[in-house]
């Protein structure tokens, strides 16, 4: 069974940990160049404070974040993580289609190249490709494409 829930500031050591567990597992080429007391602030001071953010609960345990915000022109999915270990359970699918319901679109996401399974989830969920980037930008000098769903 999968419930959602708002998090809040007792949840940053949960969030912290689904969004590090999940880039080491499934997007090692993206690596973080922060400690974790610098990734616990940023979920503190910025991630909960600008975005609208929930956890996702399989079975009682806490096992995905989605964090939305929405500006002039688009509403952002700005991470979608689940913990290693639960994915192809539906969780994902859950959290995308609760951000569809509380969403304006058109609907805006950013994903690294390589990470071929989360683009064939959001093309498969009516996402479609809109810009690319060569890295030079990010912090993780890998490659983004820029996904809508309008």
């Amino acid at each position: 069974m999968i419930e959602l829930r708002a998090a809040t500031k007792d949840d940053v050591e949960t969030i912290v940990q689904i969004l590090s567990k999940s880039r080491a597992e499934y997007i090692p080429y993206a690596k973080s160049f922060h400690t974790r007391d610098e990734y616990r602030n940023w979920v503190f001071g910025n991630l909960l404070l600008t975005h609208d953010v929930v956890i996702a609960q399989f079975e009682g345990v806490d096992v995905g974040v989605l964090a939305t915000t929405v500006d002039d022109q688009y509403a952002w999915i700005n991470q979608l993580y689940l913990a290693p270990g639960f994915l192809g359970q539906g969780i994902g699918k859950y959290l995308l289609d609760y951000a569809f319901k509380v969403l304006p679109r058109p609907i805006r996401l950013w994903t690294f190249q390589e990470n071929i399974r989360a683009i064939k989830f959001y093309e498969k969920n009516g996402f479609y490709s809109v810009n690319y980037t060569d890295g030079e930008g990010s912090e993780e000098k890998s490659p983004y494409v820029l996904y809508e769903c309008t």
